[in-house]
């Protein structure tokens, strides 16, 4: 199987994963991106509740399995700071 690792940043609050707006795209998932979510220039920020969920899955369908490297903070994230995704 293939494997793709993707950054997950999360606080004591929240969490989201690091993609490339460009995978969103191709995957077809651009306007199924919640408010929830973040965007810094080409990386989206998916919180982890729906949006990282859903990009999990079309990877998955693909066969492609999805593996985390996590990068936990105390405090708030740098994320909560960043623009919506819409």
């Amino acid at each position: 199987m293939n494997i793709h690792t993707y950054r997950f940043f999360a606080d004591s609050g929240h969490g989201w994963l690091e993609v490339l707006i460009d995978e969103i795209e191709t995957l077809g998932l651009t306007d199924t991106i919640s408010g929830y979510s973040y965007r810094s220039g080409p990386k989206v920020y998916l919180e982890e509740d729906c949006d990282a969920a859903l990009f999990i899955n079309a990877k998955e369908n693909l066969g492609i399995k999805v593996q985390l490297q996590e990068h936990v903070v105390d405090g708030d994230s740098f994320v909560r700071t960043l623009p919506r995704y819409y």
